[in-house]
């Protein structure tokens, strides 16, 4: 491994957020945009070939080292790892809604739920998921959400265009729902 990829190695392993390309330029200011980019490369396959339990990913608008997925429930069950605290079911809802029609304002994300969403989106806003992103220019100007970085991060997407499309979610979720109804007729049928 080169002198610019273990470079970067060491900057994105003390980082505990992904790091963009451009602060990572910042550590050689000699180095090339493509120097930069051959060595993230260089670092990637690294981890890749030689079968490492960690791997470099581009999300959240930078880049960070994180275990593979194959060995997150083990070290979580050890409790090795912070995990970050789970949202809600109507958190969720309100994000993805967020995420999808942004940006947003307070009032639609209520016509579309049915319920309050005021403090769903304090904490959302507190979390770091969601931020103002402007004003709408409706009566009295009502503020417009968007997501963040951190949205990114936490879901592990380079950009918004990685969420699923809402024609494949619908087909997802009908799938689902035909596997739980196989799982109560199996169930009945043994009973």
């Amino acid at each position: 491994m080169n002198s610019l990829a273990k470079l970067l190695e060491a900057a994105l392993f003390a980082s505990p957020r992904p790091i963009p390309t451009d602060e990572l330029a910042t550590l050689d200011a000699e180095a090339s945009p493509a120097a930069l980019q051959a060595a993230l490369d260089e670092l990637r396959e690294h981890y890749d070939v030689d079968g490492h339990a960690v791997e470099l990913v581009d999300a959240g608008g930078g880049w960070q080292i994180l275990t593979r997925p194959e060995y997150t429930e083990a070290i979580e069950r050890a409790q090795m790892a912070v995990r970050p605290r789970r949202l809600s079911p109507a958190a969720l809802e309100t994000l993805a809604i967020v995420a999808y029609r942004q940006p947003i304002g307070r009032a639609e994300v209520e016509e579309i739920r049915g319920v309050d969403v005021g403090s769903v989106l304090k904490s959302l806003q507190e979390r770091g998921l969601i931020d103002v992103v402007g004003r709408s220019e409706a009566l009295g100007r009502p503020l417009l959400y968007g997501t963040t970085d951190a949205f990114l991060e936490q879901f592990a997407l380079r950009h918004l265009e990685e969420l699923p499309r809402t024609d494949e979610l619908a087909v997802a979720l009908r799938a689902r729902e035909q596997e739980t109804l196989a799982e109560v007729v199996g169930a009945d049928a043994a009973s």
